[in-house]
């Protein structure tokens, strides 16, 4: 449904937003010029699924090289490995949970689920189908009583 769709790109600004602000923090930490290009970038790179977040990483990095010097660059490569891995999946779940209406947990296993059984088409679409899902069933009984 609408709603789930727009409940799913809720979720991933929220998430895109997180990381945004804490790489541009970082860089802006470092002193890597160009800190709000750089957040920027991470948040648009937050669209698109997985290699978005590679792309904008390797672009922080780049950057931060060229401007910073190698010890900022190898901050910079932290600051990514952290925000796209362990902290990105604690704030996904529960962003895309409360964007779809949907717990957190469940939002978890149907990721993986789908990731396992269709692939990257399943990890990208399977909170969306499970909210629309959700939604139906609850305006069907809703019909019928």
């Amino acid at each position: 449904t609408a709603q789930s769709l727009r409940g799913y790109f809720l979720g991933v600004t929220i998430v895109a937003t997180f990381s945004a602000v804490l790489v541009g923090g970082g860089a802006l930490a470092l002193g890597v010029p160009l800190a709000g290009t750089i957040a920027v970038i991470t948040f648009v790179g937050g669209y698109i699924p997985y290699l978005g977040a590679w792309a904008a990483g390797a672009f922080s990095v780049l950057l931060a090289l060229g401007g910073a010097g190698p010890e900022a660059a190898g901050g910079m490569i932290v600051i990514q490995l952290l925000s796209n891995g362990p902290l990105q999946q604690m704030v996904q779940p529960v962003a895309y949970g409360a964007a779809l209406g949907i717990h957190p947990l469940a939002v978890l296993v149907v990721t993986i689920a789908g990731g396992a059984l269709f692939g990257a088409v399943g990890l990208i679409l399977a909170a969306p189908i499970t909210s629309a899902i959700v939604r139906i069933s609850a305006d069907l009984a809703r019909a019928r009583a």
